[in-house]
């Protein structure tokens, strides 16, 4: 009897001893890692300064990237390069274009407009975030993006993908608008918001002017989506109606509204008309919109805020041209392995606000300019134009 006892004992100790190896070792998994979908995400461990300001010499400068295309590192080759360029030519050309322009220029932001991988080239979608955004997180600048139509093509969802970007270090994306600000809405009383990546970010005065405590600059990031199909044939995705209702509520909301910017990632079907107008920079291929207009501009005239908007999407057009008292900016093509010209020096933009001086300091914005630079020796910079002056 007393031997079965200790016998009982034994196994109740070894059992216990077990159930403690087994909850510590899911301890440890849960402790370290978030998943989103079956891929561990790294928890943000450093935030960046907020909220976002002027500098005490009233400029803030963004860094546009555009559609990166990040594939798997070393091992992606580059397209539309020149064969003299192309062997040794890779993602990392892309990382070094980016290091390159933060060092240059030496924002005070930097703004991701999609295709920030290439889905279909990358084998892990959280590994190329990783890397693609690299640069930015090396920087310690604070820095957003939104999703373009390539980069749910790999190992996430454009959820989970926007989740992932919203816990990387230094970033300030948003997966949606909070519930407060969809309160706000001007039209009706909608719970839910179409797409992934829909964030308003505000930009307060100079440290120890009277407005330092005041958002005086507007940033709006919509999700354009990826693919449709509408009465059975395949087109671009686009910005729906709820999107618009929270930006136009979110613009109403303001007594003094600030003047905004505006960050999607496919260009709106009025792009097209700029062929016949004057612009600034290149158009040269076939604006690749959605066949579906859903009243983006007419919107956007209406708040009378949006002074600019810089999109993605066809890589090579790099203009900047004037629809209904807005500019509407692309990137130009950032990344290597996204489809360009041989010989046309991929490019990113820049976009300068600038303060104005009263007899009590910086008051509020008074001009926005932009140029753009060539990742070629000299990161040559051309075609710098003001955009708007108050």
């Amino acid at each position: 009897m007393e031997s079965s006892t200790a016998a009982n004992w034994k196994h109740s100790f070894l059992y216990l001893g077990f159930l403690y190896s087994l909850l510590c070792f899911l301890h440890n998994q849960i402790s370290h890692n978030l998943l989103i979908g079956h891929r561990p995400v790294r928890v943000k461990k450093t935030s960046p300064d907020l909220p976002l300001r002027f500098r005490s010499d009233g400029t803030f400068k963004i860094l546009q990237v555009a559609d990166m295309h990040y594939g798997n590192g070393a091992l992606t080759r580059c397209r539309d390069v020149l064969d003299s360029e192309f062997e040794h030519c890779s993602d990392l050309n892309t990382s070094r274009f980016l290091k390159r322009m933060i060092e240059a220029e030496k924002p005070d932001f930097i703004a991701f407009t999609g295709d920030n991988i290439f889905g279909s080239s990358s084998v892990d979608a959280a590994e190329s975030l990783l890397r693609a955004f690299g640069p930015a997180i090396e920087s310690g600048l604070p820095w957003a993006a939104i999703l373009g139509n390539h980069d749910q093509e790999s190992t996430m969802n454009r959820e989970e993908l926007m989740s992932f970007i919203s816990l990387m270090d230094y970033s300030v994306s948003q997966i949606n608008p909070s519930a407060e600000d969809l309160s706000n809405l001007a039209r009706g009383s909608r719970k839910k918001i179409d797409g992934f990546g829909n964030y308003d970010l505000r930009v307060y005065g100079a440290p120890g002017s009277h407005l330092a405590n005041s958002s005086i600059l507007n940033l709006f990031f919509l999700d354009s989506g990826d693919r449709e199909t509408v009465q059975g044939v395949r087109t671009y995705g686009w910005i729906k109606e709820s999107q618009l209702d929270w930006l136009h509520g979110i613009s109403q909301g303001y007594q003094d509204k600030p003047p905004a910017l505006a960050f999607f990632h496919i260009p709106i079907p009025e792009v097209r008309q700029l062929w016949y107008k004057k612009i600034i920079g290149q158009f040269q291929e076939a604006v690749a919109c959605s066949s579906v207009n859903s009243g983006v501009l007419q919107t956007l005239v209406s708040m009378r805020d949006v002074k600019a908007v810089f999109m993605g999407h066809d890589h090579n057009n790099d203009f900047c041209g004037y629809l209904e008292n807005i500019w509407f900016c692309y990137g130009g093509g950032f990344g290597y392995h996204g489809y360009g010209k041989a010989g046309w020096r991929r490019r990113a933009r820049v976009i300068l606000a600038e303060l104005g001086k009263g007899e009590k300091g910086w008051m509020g914005v008074e001009r926005i300019k932009t140029w753009k630079r060539l990742d070629d020796d000299k990161l040559s910079k051309i075609d710098e134009q003001l955009l708007w002056e108050y």
